[in-house]
């Protein structure tokens, strides 16, 4: 997943054996017959999402989902879905409902908030949250959003490890860590207990029964770590994860996600964060005339080099409505009717901003520009300043 520094994200490389599970996992989810219409208002994303998606049963959201924005012309062919899913995860996810939080203040990763209890409502978002990611999942689609590693490992009905808290909080790894291979007798003073603060009142949690008289030595101290690694990972959110878990399973049961590991699940759910530019040239078409020698073009992928990773992801999600890559690399981008690939259409005879059909994963592309400097500011501003959909 993503160590400490999104800068150094080591993505992993979906091998022939995960494609091929993959493949066999997708087979298993069939739409059922007829359309859920589904009205959104931007300016209220998540209360009108929590409504619809709590309020339909999962039967009925099992059918062909078609979302729509209110006061925006455009037709659903999966476009405004994938662009739904990106602008909910953000909802969901967003610190400011504290029902999620970052594992760390310089990680992109997410974990249950152990505090969200402050919202009392809390449960019922989390299994809408859960319901939302399975709803993805069964639709081969993409959530814009990275959890811990102990969460997908849950998921999973995994225990989390020792090397697992690496990632999460380096301090605290390295203090148990120096536990394991150090010889503390006479150096801690420590029992099979732990502190808990909550809402300022700090609580004293046994790790197992008469902890609070156990001393830790030598001959018990993985076992403490053992234990203490599972409270970490689990305080106050076992109710969260279990509402969660029950929404996520309406669509997709757990017992099937046991062909993945922890890293596998990761991607069925969140797809690649990394964006290999050389991947995507590979699997982009041209059309009316546009072809990848062609000036324009050779400037267009120019810029991309040139973009950082939050631009690429801007572009990618303009054009597609998801900044994720599905697993299997930029082969596997899903439009309208399937397997649909990154197409570049000329647009001739006027040198205005560029746009987008995110049905089709169509950047349709003027061919006036006179120069590099003036194609790039024409695409920032696009992919920046541009919201909502055009009909094709």
């Amino acid at each position: 997943g993503i160590n400490a520094e999104y800068g150094h994200w080591n993505p992993p490389t979906p091998s022939r054996d995960f494609q091929l599970k993959i493949y066999h996992f997708r087979a298993l989810f069939q739409l059922r017959s007829g359309e859920v219409q589904i009205s959104i208002r931007r300016d209220h994303l998540f209360e009108d999402s929590f409504y619809h998606i709590t309020n339909k049963s999962a039967n009925e959201l099992k059918k062909h989902l078609k979302i729509s924005f209110v006061g925006e012309q455009g037709l659903d062919y999966g476009g405004i879905a994938r662009e739904w899913l990106f602008l909910i995860s953000h909802e969901m996810f967003n610190p400011y409902y504290c029902l999620f939080e970052y594992s760390s203040k310089d990680s992109y990763t997410l974990q249950i908030n152990p505090l969200s209890s402050v919202n009392p409502n809390h449960l019922d978002f989390f299994k809408f949250i859960g319901r939302v990611v399975g709803l993805a999942v069964f639709n081969g689609k993409l959530i814009d959003g990275y959890f811990i590693r102990p969460f997908y490992k849950k998921m999973l009905g995994q225990p989390a490890t020792l090397e697992d808290m690496e990632a999460v909080d380096p301090e605290y790894y390295r203090s148990l860590k120096w536990i394991l291979d150090n010889d503390i007798t006479g150096v801690l003073d420590l029992n099979f207990c732990v502190d808990f603060e909550q809402f300022g009142v700090v609580n004293q949690v046994e790790l197992k029964p008469g902890g609070k008289t156990l001393v830790v030595d030598e001959g018990n101290k993985k076992e403490y770590i053992d234990l203490l690694v599972q409270w970490r990972f689990s305080r106050g959110t076992e109710e969260q994860m279990t509402s969660f878990l029950n929404g996520f399973a309406e669509f997709v049961p757990l017992n099937l996600l046991k062909v993945f590991d922890h890293k596998e699940l990761e991607l069925v759910i969140s797809g690649v964060a990394y964006i290999d530019v050389n991947d995507w040239r590979r699997n982009t078409v041209y059309k009316s005339g546009y072809s990848e020698s062609t000036t324009v073009i050779q400037w267009f992928w120019q810029a991309v080099e040139s973009f950082d990773h939050e631009k690429r992801s801007r572009l990618l999600q303009f054009v597609t409505g998801t900044a994720r890559v599905p697993p299997e690399g930029f082969c596997a981008l899903q439009g309208a009717n399937g397997y649909q690939k990154f197409t570049i259409e000329k647009i001739t005879s006027h040198t205005g901003l560029p746009s987008s059909h995110t049905c089709f994963n169509r950047l349709d592309l003027p061919s006036g520009y006179k120069t590099y400097q003036e194609l790039y500011q024409k695409l920032i501003t696009a992919i920046y300043e541009t919201e909502g959909f055009s009909i094709q």
